[in-house]
């Protein structure tokens, strides 16, 4: 089945997006339209909002995201996924997978949001995923922990990066990565380049 498009660009309309490969499309469209809008307006946004930055119609949004969890779900889902992405590469380095995981930190409300998900009163239904989500990120850091790192002993990664978490915040994405890297800075822990897994 194919998913066809709403609005967008000129004439506020986009061409029919038919094709096996919409639904993929459109997934991944509203997942980043997903991690911008929460990260911009919160956890409360509108999903409509979501939609329109997607460029995709009202059907389509519901389709992928049911209600206002499954689209906070998908884009914690896919925060970790390009986390673990990031640490299988061949190349990679605990520096650089950290500057992943940062960029993840300042891009999305969401991503914040699962590392304090055991706090009372979260209206979203998403604490067992939250959990299994953030011992995956963990899993991926610590596979290039160097031995003897500070962070090392049992707790202190984790607790480590719930603390740089708190530090993020700010009105723009430049004062958000700002406090995080020197969150960082202040435990002691070099990060390399703060970017998307994949980014230039």
């Amino acid at each position: 089945m194919t998913e066809q498009t709403g609005q967008t660009g000129q004439g506020g309309r986009r061409p029919a997006n038919d094709g096996p490969k919409a639904a993929a499309r459109n997934h991944a469209a509203l997942v980043s339209a997903a991690r911008e809008v929460f990260a911009e307006h919160g956890l409360e946004a509108p999903l409509s909002a979501i939609a329109r930055r997607a460029g995709v119609g009202q059907g389509v949004l519901y389709r992928h995201f049911p209600d206002r969890t499954a689209a906070v779900a998908a884009v914690l889902e896919e925060n970790v996924r390009q986390i673990e992405q990031a640490a299988e590469d061949e190349d990679a380095t605990f520096a650089g997978v950290l500057g992943v995981l940062t960029w993840h930190l300042v891009e999305s409300a969401a991503f914040i949001g699962l590392l304090h998900a055991d706090r009372a009163g979260s209206r979203f239904d998403i604490r067992a995923h939250a959990s299994a989500l953030s011992e995956r990120v963990e899993r991926a850091l610590r596979k290039h922990l160097p031995e003897g790192h500070r962070l090392s002993a049992a707790n202190d990664f984790g607790l480590a990066i719930a603390m740089v978490s708190v530090a993020v915040t700010g009105p723009t994405r430049e004062k958000r990565e700002h406090q995080a890297l020197a969150a960082w800075r202040l435990l002691g822990v070099e990060v390399g380049t703060v970017r998307p897994y994949g980014g230039g």
